[in-house]
């Protein structure tokens, strides 16, 4: 196949506005050299994209199908100058980390925010990820950094204490259970849950414990943070399952009863980890020290 950016731009372009010399005009070509374009675009992918109407164009399926991962090209391509973009400002080093939902989305704001401080000319590429992912990432060499909650049996990596945590179950504060300190995971499963997203490494844990058990979790809703798993709770939808440092110190607390898990697996103290720290690139051996307040002797 045989057409360019400035194609997909205009294809792009003619496919939203929904007419062809609009489009032209949005990506500054003239109607005849878009229609010509266009043309050889369809030849070159051996299908018609646009049904030309008399008040416009509409897409064929191939066209919707094309528009679609067009999009996501220069989604793509935005990306790649967004991370490239800090080393043309003068940023001298780049570290990527993974980490998990729990690592993300409560201790790493504040600790990341820290390390820039002290080291305004490193960027970092943060990614979440269940932990035997990051585990197994870090292994292969993908990334240099990692923290996670579980190592994978049989991985040699070093595992280096970041925090320490531990998983508790909030419900409603009229709900049956309120009144209760403690409760086991199988005892809640009858109940409807809050969720973080599909996807999220503590999604992912969670159904697998169910799993073990032999039980299916209900959730009823999904979000997109711990926050918003309190404030659902709180509002009454659900239970939900979070890190103990998770829930706010706000008024949405005061409307939660928190009840502490006797699974062995609810204490989730984090780790970095790293395939050797005496390896380790300058920036990402900075990034440890600062992570685990642990230098490298």
């Amino acid at each position: 196949m045989h057409y360019g950016l400035i194609d997909l731009r205009l294809f792009v372009a003619i496919a939203e506005l929904k007419n062809l010399t609009r489009g032209a005009e949005r990506v500054h070509l003239a109607p005849s050299s878009a229609s010509h374009r266009i043309r050889l675009l369809e030849a070159s992918i051996g299908t018609p994209l646009l049904l030309r109407e008399a008040r416009g164009v509409k897409l064929t399926r191939a066209g919707e199908l094309l528009l679609r991962h067009a999009r996501q090209v220069f989604a793509q391509l935005e990306q790649m100058h967004a991370d490239l973009s800090p080393y043309a400002k003068g940023v001298r080093g780049h570290v990527r980390l993974w980490a998990n939902t729990h690592a993300t989305h409560t201790f790493l704001p504040d600790s990341l925010s820290a390390f820039l401080r002290c080291y305004p000319q490193v960027s970092i590429t943060l990614e979440e990820h269940t932990s035997p992912e990051v585990v197994m990432a870090v292994v292969r060499g993908e990334v240099e950094v990692g923290v996670v909650a579980e190592s994978v049996e049989g991985v040699d990596v070093e595992l280096i204490p970041y925090r320490a945590d531990r998983l508790v179950l909030i419900t409603p504060a009229d709900h049956p259970l309120a009144g209760r300190t403690s409760t086991s995971f199988v005892e809640v499963l009858d109940f409807p849950f809050v969720m973080l997203h599909s996807g999220s490494a503590i999604h992912t844990f969670t159904m697998n414990a169910a799993a073990a058990l032999g039980r299916h979790l209900e959730v009823r809703i999904q979000v997109r943070s711990f926050e918003a798993v309190c404030r659902m709770v709180s509002a009454g939808v659900g239970l939900g399952m979070v890190p103990g440092s998770a829930i706010p110190d706000d008024t949405t607390r005061s409307s939660l009863a928190i009840l502490e898990l006797q699974e062995s697996w609810a204490q989730r103290d984090l780790k970095v980890c790293v395939k050797n720290r005496e390896l380790l690139s300058g920036f990402a051996a900075s990034l440890v020290e600062s992570l685990t307040g642990k230098p490298l002797t």
